[in-house]
């Protein structure tokens, strides 16, 4: 709350970022025609989810015991929380283990090139984003996009500046300007802000096809991934 009230009696520094009214939901939010390709790409994406869950769950046993999905409480649209889902790509106890791994990201995010909390089936589904598939089912319920922001946790949010909470007028989404153009070669916060904002300043729905085709090119590639 205490974020909240210096993001409205404060401006960001002008050298970073342009203020935004973080009151004012971006255009995209109530946008019928990307409404409408959310839908249909998270109906074929779930589709696709079905068909590999069992094999996963089956691999999953065998690498590691415990349960095929993971969820999460992430923020949203105005900073709303929602629960994210994910195939599990970390051993069970993972966020107890996260202390012990040093996170070479800087800002509100946690990256480790060699997390060895991941899985091995885990690894392989990092690598391809197959452990992001479960979020179409959140993408079809309307608290996620195709294309978005990505979605912070409620403790990175409840440690934002001001101006970062600008990036949370749009809905979060599945891929964004961070996917396609960096993936997690991106260490900095700060940049990945500036990725979300440059995203809502040239938004189109024919820019999310771009950003969508763009992504599948850079996960065939396994482009920045780990």
């Amino acid at each position: 709350m205490l974020t909240l009230l210096k993001f409205l009696t404060e401006s960001p520094p002008s050298h970073q970022f342009v203020h935004i009214d973080f009151q004012a939901a971006h255009r995209s939010v109530n946008c019928k025609i990307k409404r409408l390709i959310d839908i249909a790409g998270a109906l074929v994406g779930i589709a696709i989810t079905a068909i590999i869950a069992i094999p996963l769950a089956i691999a999953m046993q065998f690498d590691n015991p415990g349960p095929i999905f993971y969820s999460q409480t992430r923020c949203g649209l105005k900073g709303k929380h929602f629960r994210i889902w994910k195939f599990r790509s970390m051993v069970v106890d993972a966020e107890q283990k996260k202390h012990l791994v040093e996170n070479q990201a800087s800002g509100f995010i946690f990256k480790n090139e060699n997390d060895p909390r991941i899985t091995q089936i885990g690894r392989i589904l990092r690598c391809t984003s197959i452990d992001e598939f479960p979020q179409f089912w959140n993408v079809l319920k309307g608290e996620m996009s195709l294309v978005g922001t990505r979605p912070p946790t409620p403790d990175e949010v409840a440690s934002y500046e001001s101006y970062h909470w600008n990036r949370l007028r749009v809905k979060p989404g599945l891929t964004g300007e961070w996917q396609a153009n960096g993936r997690s070669s991106v260490k900095d916060f700060d940049d990945i802000v500036r990725m979300d904002m440059d995203y809502q300043h040239k938004w189109s729905p024919l820019y999310d096809l771009q950003l969508i085709f763009k992504t599948v090119s850079v996960v065939l590639t396994r482009k920045g991934a780990y």
